[in-house]
């Protein structure tokens, strides 16, 4: 087989799964929201059940629910009935998740999780088979083909299967309104929870690290200031200081451009005034918004206490890219 067939292979199988998505998506969408209703609705756990690669994709829809604010835990079919039942709360709701629909495991649950009360929700690729009927819910992860050349292997179903499990846990932070602190506060170790979680203050470069003249200084100080505390800007504040503006390097190349004198020119004369700021008790996150969503990017943010105008320091997107989260 040559090369060129290798690769139509790959990208036909990646179109044949995206177009079962989008086969999926008006199909399934009023499911997940009663589906979510249930889960809402019930102040314990939600279980997850499956078996073979049905319970791989159960295990990550579980990690998925934990990691946004809903809790849920997986139930292996075979385990449950030697004792892993125990794990249950009366009314706990139950995903139970089968590409045939006719999972001899999870059939033989039935009885017990009726017991339980649990309501019963069902990700079935089969539409016709015996679970179906049993279900309150049943969000359709049938498929038209398997996207692998044998059109047999576990491809478009399980990825359909995990899309759904994902569309399942969206639903449920926008109803719950679960925010990025919600998601900070879950993920404190890793480096995107580090990054919801990092503060200005974290980085900042304090103001007594940073070049600090007044509005009547000449340039010629300025560039003394910026020399001895290479920060890329000079802070401009007055004697409480209280934030003026600020004289970056980019002012300083534009004025020596312009055949400016700098030891006649005042800051004054150059600074940009009430130049744009941050606190430093703001998320990074929300700061590198500030410094490159705009149609001019800045590469220094002067940093104000959260009371008034104070000054603070110096954020540097430089020390930004430093921390390597970002």
């Amino acid at each position: 087989m040559t090369n060129s067939e290798l690769k139509n292979i790959a990208s036909q199988i990646l179109r044949v799964e995206g177009q079962e998505l989008i086969n999926a998506a008006d199909r399934v969408h009023d499911s997940i929201v009663r589906a979510c209703e249930i889960i809402v609705n019930h102040s314990g756990k939600v279980v997850i059940c499956g078996m073979g690669k049905s319970g791989l994709i159960a295990q990550k829809i579980v990690a998925t629910l934990c990691s946004t604010g809903t809790k849920a835990v997986f139930l292996h079919a075979a385990e449950a009935v030697h004792g892993d039942l125990g794990i249950y709360a009366p009314g706990d709701p139950t995903i139970l998740i089968s590409k045939s629909g006719a999972t001899e495991e999870l059939i033989r649950l039935l009885p017990t999780l009726k017991e339980f009360e649990s309501p019963l929700i069902g990700i079935m690729g089969n539409m016709k088979s015996p679970l179906v009927d049993q279900m309150d819910i049943v969000l359709d992860a049938s498929v038209e083909k398997e996207a692998d050349p044998l059109g047999i292997v576990p491809t478009s179903s399980t990825t359909l299967t995990m899309a759904i499990g994902d569309s399942l846990a969206a639903v449920l932070m926008s109803y719950r309104g679960f925010k990025h602190e919600d998601f900070a506060k879950l993920h404190p170790a890793g480096d995107l929870g580090r990054r919801l979680r990092l503060t200005v203050a974290n980085i900042m470069q304090p103001l007594e690290s940073v070049a600090a003249v007044s509005v009547d200084d000449r340039l010629r100080k300025v560039v003394i200031e910026m020399t001895e505390k290479p920060q890329g800007a000079a802070l401009v504040v007055d004697g409480d200081n209280q934030l003026l503006g600020i004289v970056t390097e980019g002012d300083l190349r534009r004025c020596l451009a312009n055949n400016g004198d700098i030891d006649q020119l005042t800051v004054g004369e150059v600074m940009t005034s009430n130049p744009v700021a941050v606190t430093e008790d703001a998320l990074l996150k929300d700061a590198v918004t500030m410094m490159e969503d705009r149609k001019s990017q800045i590469s220094v943010l002067p940093v104000v206490n959260g009371e008034g105008k104070s000054c603070a320091g110096l954020l540097r997107l430089h020390d930004v890219y430093q921390t390597q989260l970002f």
